[in-house]
């Protein structure tokens, strides 16, 4: 038997048969029985490292994205609120995405309070789930040194350090995806219907939590499951409508119920243009994501030429290569391509040909294994890469499982095939590549650690030139050579990965590692900086004593970069230029500084003292105790007071909710206090003069009295002009 045949074999007992079920006591600290002594331990052991790495510094972020953050706050407590995803308790408006997302946050906060920590623990907990699913996945089929290098991947990858310590639905997102993926190759295994139904329900969920990305592994995934599942073919179709019918009920039983609800007694569908989820759905977070018309948002990217400039920076092949996507996710990107054409030409000649398996071996569940996270892959990243509307950086985290997979299952059969010189060679090259790529990506932040360029690439061509050799060598110094090309692989990301869970991340857009370039509108936020996001209020338990995330100068100093704070500044401000020197939504909608009051579409508000006293004033008596132009800013006031805040406009400030006549009724009926003065969005940006924000504020401006608090403006909507 070859060793993908073991591999693909089931475990069996000394007596020929399958080994018994252990009980669940013994396969929670022993294991698999076939499973060597130290693999359950170094299993428990890496799930508490990444835990514990994950834990450190996190309340240096915050409230992270104010906007999710006050949505929780608002779910915890109201239930409408969280039922809808309500930005605030009073039920104005939504956020612009489902609210699965926004569901644990928001029961966290309900039993712990209001705090950084309440916020984004469970996106660690998500974190350390997606490790453990990855490992019961490859190690199904692979080897538990698979498992664990899968594990490994996975957690240092800088993005994944960032996303599962940060509050964008992002995290749950890329769970739910691996869990989509384990329950597919469950199914493949033996043609069982019920973890077809289970992959369907974890789309269903994902659904939920960030709308048609979900979709994006369906293709691939029904077509291995068609082709490879050891049933018949039949049975195969029947069994995927039943996972299309699971998903459809996972994920359409909240959006029937929303869009079957009276639309006066439920809170606006934020991000819409027409107060419909379907809208919402399909338009500004669906095909607009991908097409670039994206009404109500501000603009999109490089267009589906590929190539072309634009505001979320230039679309292509290898877009998940440049300057500012690379660093988050490309490190083992690479590898991952290599090993995934190796693993399935490798398995093809050697798949284990089971009773009425076809000679090719149609069902080897081993090949299933490289197919499916290879597939999921491929497809997302080529959505990525080509897609023209909104981009972000962090959106690559959807990446991270499937590049680990890749990682752990392809280094272990070709490790175990190194007898044979093409396996040596294979692995040299993988090793070869990566170090030089890890090298280009390093010289792109010159000045962060900038021996660790050169050792990278000297002991990765080290480590190559061994595994060519590994044949012929004997089996340490293989495994030295293995383990010399594995540590120069991962030490990029790994110093990357070190640098963002030493960094606070706080706004709408955040990036991993120290800063190599920003994203050709909006690249330049998200590390903090003045007024960049909120912090829990110093009386608050879980949030006292909490210090900012450096800003400017302070930030560069961090990362190994000398500076002061007006370069800081400077570099936000080139950040938030557009190709071609003209400028982006980063400066045209920039938050406010230590002026304190205005928010901007990125980041919130800075909140004072004298602000949070005149607000929360007699709050009670008001259904919102204030309103303000976009979501951002909005967001930070109701964090700040702990009352909800109307958010006009939405996120961009470019959703027509509510309107002029009914914010003119809510202002007769006394149901709003304070109007901020400031903040952008779609009214006095995206919207035009035109726009209902714009009209709102125009009114309020023009008849009612202005008041100061500390070095913030409101207008006082209970004491109208003279003559108003």
């Amino acid at each position: 038997m070859t060793t993908l045949d073991h591999l693909s074999a089931q475990p069996r007992s000394a007596a020929g048969g399958p080994h018994p079920a252990p009980s669940l006591v013994r396969r929670a600290w022993r294991g698999r029985p076939e499973d060597p002594s130290w693999a359950r331990p170094a299993f428990l052991c890496m799930l508490l490292a990444i835990t514990a790495a994950y834990l450190w510094n996190l309340s240096a972020s915050g409230y992270a994205n104010s906007f999710y953050s006050a949505a929780a706050q608002a779910g915890s407590q109201s239930w409408k609120a969280f039922f809808f995803g309500s930005l605030d308790s009073a039920n104005a408006i939504t956020v612009d995405k489902p609210p699965a997302t926004l569901w644990p946050m928001a029961l966290s906060v309900r039993v712990f309070g209001l705090g950084s920590w309440a916020i984004l623990f469970p996106q660690v907990l998500m974190g350390v789930a997606t490790a453990g699913v990855l490992y019961a996945s490859v190690r199904r089929r692979f080897s538990a040194a698979a498992g664990l290098i899968t594990m490994a991947v996975f957690a240092l990858t800088p993005v994944a350090a960032l996303m599962f310590r940060f509050n964008n639905p992002d995290a749950l997102l890329a769970l739910l995806m691996t869990a989509t993926v384990y329950c597919v190759l469950r199914a493949v295994e033996d043609g069982r219907t019920k973890w077809l139904v289970w992959a369907g329900v974890a789309v269903g969920l994902a659904f939920l939590s960030k709308t048609l990305q979900a979709f994006l592994i369906l293709p691939p995934l029904a077509v291995l499951y068609a082709v490879c599942a050891p049933v018949p073919v039949r049975r195969r179709f029947g069994q995927l409508g039943l996972s299309a019918l699971a998903m459809l009920v996972a994920g359409g039983w909240w959006v029937a119920i929303v869009e079957l609800w009276p639309a006066s007694s439920r809170p606006y569908i934020g991000g819409s243009q027409n107060n419909s989820f379907l809208e919402l759905t399909f338009g500004y977070n669906g095909l607009g994501r991908i097409n670039g018309d994206e009404t109500g948002s501000v603009g999109g990217g490089g267009g589906p030429g590929g190539g072309a400039g634009g505001q979320w920076g230039e679309t292509g092949i290898g877009r998940m290569f440049n300057s500012e996507i690379g660093s988050q996710i490309s490190w083992l990107l690479p590898a991952a391509l290599i090993l995934l054409v190796a693993g399935v030409w490798l398995t093809w000649r050697a798949g284990e040909h089971l009773p009425g398996m076809k000679r090719w071996g149609r069902t080897d569940p081993v090949r299933a294994a490289f197919l499916a996270w290879g597939s999921s892959l491929l497809m997302t990243a080529g959505v990525f890469s080509f897609m023209a509307g909104i981009f972000h950086q962090y959106y690559t985290v959807a990446l991270v499982p499937y590049v680990a997979a890749l990682i752990g299952m392809g280094v272990t059969v070709l490790w175990e095939e190194r007898s044979r010189w093409w396996a040596g060679a294979v692995l040299a090259l993988t090793v070869a590549v990566t170090a030089y790529w890890a090298y280009v990506l390093l010289g792109r932040t010159p000045d962060y650690l900038p021996w660790l360029r050169q050792a990278v690439l000297v002991a990765g061509l080290v480590g190559a030139v061994g595994l060519l050799f590994a044949a012929r060598l004997g089996r340490q110094l293989a495994l030295f050579a293995m383990g010399l090309g594995f540590a120069a692989s991962l030490a990029g990301p790994v110093a990357y990965t070190l640098n963002t869970l030493n960094t606070g991340h706080q706004g709408s857009i955040v990036t991993a590692g120290p800063s190599a370039g920003g994203m050709g509108g909006f690249g330049g936020g998200g590390r903090g900086g003045p007024g960049g996001g909120m912090r829990p209020p110093a009386g608050n338990q879980q949030g006292a004593g909490m210090g900012m995330p450096p800003t400017g100068g302070q930030q560069g100093q961090a990362q190994g970069r000398p500076g002061t704070s007006q370069q800081g500044q400077q570099q936000g401000r080139q950040q938030g230029q557009r190709p071609g020197g003209m400028p982006g939504a980063g400066e045209r909608f920039r938050g406010g500084g230590g002026g304190g009051g205005m928010g901007g579409l990125l980041n919130g508000a800075s909140v004072d003292a004298a602000a949070k006293k005149l607000l929360t004033a007699n709050a009670g008596a008001y259904t919102w105790s204030a309103a303000a132009i976009g979501s951002q800013n909005a967001a930070s006031y109701q964090l700040a007071t702990g009352d909800p805040v109307m958010a006009i406009g939405g996120f961009n400030g470019s959703d027509p909710s509510p309107t002029l006549s009914q914010f003119k009724k809510y202002v007769e009926d006394g149901r709003v206090h304070y109007f901020v003065s400031g903040g952008e969005g779609g009214g006095g940006g995206m919207g035009g003069n035109s726009g209902t924000s714009s009209k709102i504020s125009t009114w309020v401006e023009a008849n009612f009295a202005k008041v100061t608090a500390g070095s913030a403006t409101f207008y006082d909507l209970t004491r109208p002009k003279s003559g108003s």
